[in-house]
């Protein structure tokens, strides 16, 4: 592993890029950019943020390794294909540029890759957590809609939500797509070919906003059992009228402000902490909506 040198640099000079796997679509990623922002003004340091317009892996990797060629004072990134990114993330480790991962990815896999440490939510024990809430909560069967199943972690989401119900997934994840109006007539599909279906997961407001339209539809608003990851103004009102039951919170502000914060003490100072950091998962229902619904989509 190479070993980093901190050094005590002008705050003018000090220059950081995220770059994150998330298409220009995905509205949830907004909370992270106000982070880094907010972060970034600040401490006096510059953030820059990148990822590919489509969400297409191998052009993160590409635009990852156009990161490390600029050498910034740090990298923050997210490991949302660890198979596909761990080749640009050494480059930046014998560069000697430190890194932070965030958002996707395991703890280890972040360590492999000579990360700093990693900020984010633990996906399959967050699809896990999720599950034995709808278990205890009387669901069977349920249909995952996964907007990005290119990702690793959000096949994990599903997995855990199926494994913590004693169900095999299978057929009950579909491959949903970006495309709004072409996410409501999927989920419309599925709920008429499998109208005993028990619950429905989203894993984002891309996917939960156009199941919200579909459901409402089929007349299934309110009455069938809706989880979600993440949250959004939309999913907020969701969940406080009753049609959504909960939202996972995996607190993206903190994915964004705390690697911009850490790097810049170790880059000022050598010093950074010791240990990864959870930030997710945690349950929004209509009875805490009320706390978080005015910063969502800002800061929560």
């Amino acid at each position: 592993m190479a070993v980093f040198t901190p050094t005590t640099a002008l705050a003018a000079d000090e220059r950081f890029v995220l770059v994150s796997h998330a298409p220009d679509s995905d509205s949830w990623w907004n909370t992270i950019k106000n982070a880094i922002k907010e972060a970034g003004d600040q401490l006096d340091v510059k953030v820059e943020y990148r990822n590919p317009p489509t969400g297409d892996l191998a052009d993160m990797a590409r635009i990852l390794e156009q990161a490390v060629a600029s050498n910034p004072n740090g990298i923050i990134t997210t490991l949302a294909d660890y198979d596909v990114l761990k080749g640009a993330l050494k480059k930046a480790e014998k560069k000697g540029i430190p890194v932070i991962t965030i958002n996707s990815g395991t703890h280890q896999q972040s360590e492999d890759v000579g990360a700093l440490m990693h900020v984010g939510q633990p996906e399959y024990d967050a699809g896990y957590g999720a599950g034995k809430r709808a278990k205890k909560d009387g669901v069977k069967s349920f249909v995952c809609v996964n907007h990005y199943i290119t990702n690793p972690a959000s096949v994990e989401r599903c997995q855990g939500f199926a494994d913590a119900l004693g169900v095999d997934l299978g057929s009950q994840m579909i491959d949903s797509g970006q495309d709004p109006t072409g996410i409501e007539k999927k989920v419309l599909a599925y709920l008429r070919a499998k109208p005993d279906t028990g619950a429905v997961l989203t894993l984002g407001p891309t996917s939960a906003h156009p199941t919200l339209r579909a459901l409402e539809k089929n007349r299934q608003l309110g009455k069938i059992y809706f989880g979600t990851f993440d949250l959004s103004g939309e999913i907020a009102e969701a969940i406080k009228e009753g049609n959504i039951q909960w939202g996972i919170d995996q607190q993206p502000f903190l994915q964004g402000y705390v690697p911009v914060m850490a790097l810049t003490l170790y880059n000022r100072y050598g010093v950074i902490p010791s240990n990864n950091i959870n930030s997710g998962p945690g349950f929004v229902t209509k009875n805490n909506v009320g706390l978080v619904e005015k910063l969502a989509g800002e800061y929560r």
